[in-house]
C-alpha cells in the first residue's frame, strides 16, 4: 500500500542528503528505480510482492516536489497498471481549483490522494480554521469515491513540521466527510499510537496503513491490532530511511502471532477491498 517511488532527482539538496544517508552503496540503484518501472517490477518479483501503491504528493516547500509528481506517478504506473497503483495529491495552499484538480488527478489515472500535513505545513483538519480548499478537496474525493491517505506521526526531513502529524485531527475529517474512504498512514508513529487507535476504534471507515512501523514491533505499537485486523493495510515505506528490504519486512510480519486469516487480510484482501475493480 505504501512505497516511495517518486521523482527523487527533484528533492531539495538537504532532503536528498537525508534520504541518501545509509544508502550510499546502492543510491544509484535506487535512483534507477525512479527512472525505470521494469527495475521496480524485478524487485517486486524477487520479494514476492504482486502490487504496490506509489506514494506521490506535491510538497514544494519541504520536499521539493511540485504538481509534476502527479504526472510522474501516473506515467510510471502505466508500465503495468495491474501491479502499479499511482497515488497523487492536490496541495491545499496552492490550488486555485480544488475540486477540478481532484477530477484531473482521476482523469490521469490516480487511484488515491495523499495529504501529508508535516510536509505540506497544515493540519489534516485545517479547513476548520480557514483553509477552505482542503475541505473542498475532501468533499470532491468523497463525491468521486477517491480514497484519501493522510500521513500521521513525525517526519525526519529538514523543514518538516511534525506538530501537524497528530492523528486526532482525523476525528474532524471522519465526522465531516462520513463517506470518504480514509487511510491513516503510519499509525501516528512514534508518538501518537494511542490517539491513532482511538480514531480507528471510533470511526469504522478509517483504515490503518502500518508502513513505517518496524514489523517486529507492530504488536507493541498496537497491542489490540487484532480488533481492527479487517481495516489494516500492509505497507513498508520502502525505500525511505530505516526500511531496508521489502521481503525482510514481510518475513518479520509473518513471524507475528496472528492467524492466517488475519495475515491474509492485512497483506492482501483489505487492500483489494479499498481498490475495487483494479
Amino acid at each position: 500500500m505504501h512505497i516511495h517511488i517518486q521523482p527523487w532527482r527533484d528533492l531539495k539538496p538537504q532532503v536528498q542528503e537525508a534520504m541518501r544517508r545509509g544508502k550510499e552503496s546502492h543510491w544509484d540503484f535506487l535512483l534507477s528505480l525512479m527512472d525505470d518501472p521494469r527495475a521496480l517490477l524485478d524487485v517486486m518479483d524477487r520479494a514476492g510482492v504482486w502490487r504496490v501503491g506509489l506514494v506521490n504528493y506535491p510538497s514544494p516547500d519541504v520536499m521539493g516536489f511540485d504538481d509534476s509528481t502527479n504526472t510522474f506517478a501516473a506515467k510510471y504506473a502505466q508500465a503495468n497498471p495491474e501491479r502499479l497503483i499511482a497515488y497523487g495529491g492536490v496541495h491545499a495552499r496552492y490550488t486555485r481549483d480544488p475540486g477540478g484538480d481532484v477530477d484531473r488527478l482521476i482523469d490521469q489515472g490516480i487511484r488515491l490522494l495523499k495529504i501529508h500535513p508535516p510536509h505540506q505545513c497544515f493540519a489534516a483538519n485545517a479547513y476548520t480554521d480557514g483553509l477552505d480548499a482542503l475541505g473542498k478537496i475532501y468533499r470532491r474525493c468523497e463525491e468521486r469515491g477517491l480514497p484519501v491517505m493522510v500521513h500521521t506521526g513525525t517526519s525526519i526531513f529538514p523543514g518538516a513540521r511534525s506538530k501537524y502529524g497528530n492523528p486526532m485531527e482525523l476525528d474532524d475529517v471522519a465526522i465531516d466527510f462520513p463517506d470518504l474512504p480514509l487511510v491513516m498512514a503510519h499509525g501516528g508513529r512514534p508518538l501518537y499510537m494511542e490517539e491513532a487507535f482511538f480514531i480507528l476504534r471510533r470511526h469504522g471507515r478509517v483504515r490503518l496503513d502500518v508502513s513505517g512501523i518496524p514489523p517486529s514491533k507492530l504488536l507493541e505499537y498496537f497491542p489490540r491490532l487484532t480488533e481492527i485486523a479487517d481495516r489494516v493495510l500492509w505497507g513498508t515505506d520502502w525505500p525511505s530511511p530505516g526500511v531496508k528490504d521489502l521481503r525482510q519486512n514481510i518475513d518479520q510480519f509473518l513471524a507475528l502471532p496472528l492467524s492466517d486469516t488475519q495475515r491474509r487480510a492485512i497483506l492482501e484482501t483489505n487492500a483489494l477491498a479499498l481498490f475495487p475493480g483494479v
